[in-house]
C-alpha cells in the first residue's frame, strides 16, 4: 500500500471502533461488522483559533462614550445635508454612484469648495481626469479654494502619500474603480483591487477622524458596479439618479448609518454648475391661464418631501390595427390598469381603439400608487377633451374593482398643495385634517371621481331630475 501524503494525511476520515474498518465519510452501520453506532471520526485537522490579544480600548459602559466626536459638519450644500442626515460624520465613509454625465464629479467638485476652510483642508483625488481638466470644470462653476487641494493619482499608495502630505479633513476619490494597489493581482476595478482601496481607504478615515466621499460606477442596470462587500463596508450610500435630458437631479440615501433613508436632495444641472433646490416643484408645472384637456395635478412623496406633478394624456385615431401606448414617466404597466379601469369601471369605451400617450413634466418618474387618480382622470379628460377645474389636485390609489383606496401622508400632501396656491382636491375617504381654505372631495370610486369632468355632470343631470320628481 501506498504511503499516504501529507494532504491526505490532514484529511478527515472514518474508522470503526469495532473491527477497524476507514471509509472518507460517515456512515450509520458498518458494512464490514454490520454493527450499528460504531463509526467515528479521526485523524481531523486541528481547529485554529485565535489567542486572546491586547485591546486597543477598554469598553466601557455606552452612556460615558463621548458622542461629540461623531457630530455632523456641514458641506456648504443643504440638500445634500439632508440626505446626509445634516452633514458629513468625521471618519464617515460615503458612496456616491450613480451614471455617467448625471453630475457626480461636478456636484463633489461645488462640495469640495465649499466645505473647505483652514481648519479643515479637502483633497479632491481624481483618477479619470487629468488635474487641468478638473481646473477647468472649477472655473466653470466656481469652485476654488486656497485650501482645496487636487491630486490625478491611480495608485494607492500615491493616494494614502498625499493623506500624510495634506492632512486633509475631507477626502474625494473619483472614483473608487481608477484607483489600484500594486501589491494586489487584478487590472483596476476588479473585484479585488476594489475590495482592496476601499477597505485602505476606509481604515484611513477611521484612523485620521477624515470623511471620504468614493464615487463608484453603476452597471447597465443601475446597480452599483463592483462587490456586493462594498455597500456594506461604507456607512452611506447614496444614488445620484436624472434624466440627462432635463435639468433634475435626485440624491437619494440608500443605506445610511447616520440618519434616515427616505430623504431625497433636488438639484438643478446647468451650464454653471449644480445648484440645490429647496423648491423643486415649480420644474414639475406648467403655468398655464386656461386648464387645458389631459392634464392633471398630483402630489408625490419622494422620502418625506411632497412634490406637486403633472400628469398629461393625449388620445388620438389610431392608424393601425395595434393602437400605441407610450409612456414617459410613468410606469406602462400602472397606466394600461387605469386604461382597463376606466373602460370597465367608469364604462369609457373610446379608449380601446386610439392611441394613447402619457407623461409627466419636468422629466419626474411617477412610480407610487398614489398618483393612480390623476392618471385616471388625465386619461378621461383626454378621452372626452373637457379640461378638468383649474387648482385641482388628486392623490389616490385605484383599485381594479373601481375603488380609490388610502395612502399615505395624505395631509403632508395636501398642505403642500395649499402652499402653492391649490384650492381643491380629490382625496380618498378619511383625509384627515384639512388645510384652511382648502376644499376637498372625498372620493369612493371612479364613479365618484370622473363627475368633476363637466361633461360627467350633465349626464348626470337628468338622473337627479328624475329622482325628484
Amino acid at each position: 500500500m501506498a504511503a499516504r501524503t501529507k494532504t491526505t494525511k490532514d484529511r478527515p476520515s472514518y474508522r470503526c471502533t469495532e473491527c477497524g474498518w476507514q471509509t472518507a465519510k460517515w456512515l450509520g452501520r458498518c458494512p464490514e461488522c454490520q454493527a450499528w453506532g460504531t463509526v467515528e471520526e479521526y485523524g481531523a485537522p486541528a481547529v485554529r483559533t485565535t489567542a486572546p490579544g491586547r485591546v486597543t480600548s477598554s469598553a466601557v459602559p455606552i452612556g460615558q462614550v463621548d458622542g461629540r466626536q461623531a457630530t455632523a459638519r456641514s458641506t456648504g450644500v443643504p440638500e445634500l445635508d439632508r440626505v446626509l442626515g445634516g452633514g458629513l460624520v468625521p471618519g464617515a465613509v460615503v458612496l456616491l454612484a450613480g451614471e455617467p454625465g448625471v453630475g457626480k464629479s461636478t456636484l463633489l467638485l461645488d462640495v469640495a469648495a465649499k466645505s473647505a476652510s483652514a481648519e479643515h483642508r479637502t483633497l479632491y483625488v481624481t483618477g479619470e481626469e487629468s488635474a487641468s481638466q478638473v481646473r477647468l470644470r472649477a472655473d466653470r462653476i466656481g469652485a476654488l479654494d486656497d485650501d482645496l487641494y487636487l491630486a490625478a493619482e491611480t495608485d494607492l499608495a500615491a493616494v494614502l502619500g498625499h493623506l500624510d502630505e495634506v492632512k486633509p479633513s475631507l477626502l474625494i476619490l473619483d472614483s473608487v474603480q481608477t484607483v489600484a494597489s500594486p501589491e494586489i493581482e487584478g487590472a483596476p476595478g476588479g473585484m479585488a483591487q476594489v475590495r482592496e482601496v476601499a477597505g485602505a481607504l476606509i481604515r484611513a478615515s477611521k484612523e485620521r477622524g477624515m470623511s471620504t466621499l468614493l464615487v463608484g460606477h453603476v452597471t447597465k442596470d443601475g446597480a452599483i458596479a463592483g462587490p456586493r462587500l462594498l455597500e456594506h463596508l461604507v456607512d452611506v450610500v447614496l444614488h445620484f439618479e436624472g434624466d440627462r435630458h432635463a435639468r433634475l437631479r435626485l440624491v437619494r440615501g440608500v443605506k445610511n448609518r447616520y440618519g434616515a433613508t427616505d430623504e431625497v436632495g433636488c438639484f438643478e444641472l446647468h451650464d454653471e454648475g449644480i445648484t440645490g433646490l429647496a423648491d423643486p416643484s415649480g420644474l414639475f408645472l406648467t403655468r398655464r391661464a386656461e386648464p387645458v384637456p389631459g392634464t392633471c395635478l398630483t402630489v408625490t412623496l419622494e422620502g418625506r418631501r411632497p412634490l406637486v406633478a403633472e400628469v398629461q394624456a393625449l388620445t388620438v385615431d389610431s392608424q393601425i390595427p395595434s393602437p400605441r401606448r407610450t409612456t414617459s414617466g410613468l410606469e406602462t404597466s400602472r397606466v394600461s390598469m387605469m386604461l382597463a379601469v376606466l373602460e370597465q369601471r367608469g364604462r369609457i369605451s373610446a379608449l380601446g381603439k386610439r392611441d394613447i400617450y402619457s407623461a409627466t413634466v419636468g422629466g419626474v418618474k411617477l412610480s407610487e400608487p398614489a398618483a393612480d387618480l390623476a392618471i385616471a382622470l388625465a386619461l378621461a379628460s383626454a378621452a372626452s377633451d373637457t379640461p378638468l377645474p383649474k387648482n385641482l389636485v388628486a392623490i389616490g390609489e385605484v383599485g381594479l374593482a373601481g375603488e380609490v383606496r388610502r395612502v399615505t401622508g395624505v395631509q403632508r400632501r395636501l398642505s403642500e398643495a395649499h402652499r402653492l396656491g391649490f384650492t381643491h382636491a380629490l382625496v380618498p375617504s378619511d383625509p384627515g385634517k384639512v388645510p384652511d381654505g382648502m376644499k376637498v372631495l372625498e372620493v369612493a370610486d371612479m364613479g365618484d371621481a370622473l363627475r368633476v369632468l363637466p361633461r360627467s355632470r350633465r349626464r348626470e343631470a337628468p338622473r337627479e331630475a328624475e329622482q325628484r320628481r
